[in-house]
């Protein structure tokens, strides 16, 4: 199934006129729902809260151009799940091996936060892009909100699967697993709430699952 994205897309109002403002500001910005990222193939879909204002939003690729995407692809390269070298930008040339990344909300939020109806008017582009992957096995949720994503898109309760980091969730629905991630923020990273030992733990229990 393909996912089209509508670089004017007019289902959140909030967002739109964000989005609108910083086409003033940042003419040379990509300013746009970001599109995902990597390998449709791959049994590996990872997914984030939303773009980063000088990240993504910059670049039109997920997690490219800030801190969470230095740790982020940088982690994938080391696991063999991505290739090449990242240099924070969407010409850097870098692949995606077995995974593909994408976000719960496609466009840049005000101060990085969303809100529940946003939320749930992205969700079907979610619900797509898990169509459209024939071999998933496992999603990582960077987060509760994307971990709530995932959970809407399978119309499965989040109360029968609690957030925690580490946590491996079986087969929430159609054979696919989930795995919860505190994102890698660089508040989370500054604050210890995430280490890089403990993000690459989460990536070691994803090899073990798949391999």
């Amino acid at each position: 199934m393909a996912i089209v994205e509508d670089k004017d897309c007019l289902n959140c109002p909030r967002l739109r006129e964000f989005i609108l403002g910083n086409r003033d500001i940042y003419p040379d910005f990509y300013n746009a729902p970001v599109p995902s990222f990597g390998d449709k193939s791959g049994e590996l879909l990872i997914v984030g809260l939303a773009p980063g204002l000088k990240g993504a939003n910059r670049t039109g690729r997920p997690f490219t151009g800030d801190y969470a995407g230095e740790l982020l692809y940088q982690t994938l390269l080391g696991f063999g799940f991505a290739s090449g070298e990242y240099k924070a930008s969407p010409d850097d040339g870098l692949v995606l091996k077995n995974c593909r990344i994408t976000n719960a909300v496609r466009c840049v939020p005000p101060q990085n936060k969303v809100t529940g109806e946003e939320i749930k008017n992205c969700n079907h582009k979610l619900k797509a892009e898990i169509a459209s992957m024939p071999n998933l096995k496992i999603i990582m949720a960077l987060g509760t909100v994307a971990h709530g994503a995932v959970l809407n898109a399978f119309k499965v309760k989040k109360s029968a699967f609690p957030f925690a980091h580490g946590k491996l969730h079986k087969n929430i629905a159609d054979n696919v697993s989930l795995i919860d991630c505190y994102h890698c923020s660089r508040y989370n990273t500054n604050t210890g709430v995430l280490t890089d030992t403990m993000f690459h733990d989460v990536f070691r229990d994803i090899q073990s699952y798949l391999f």
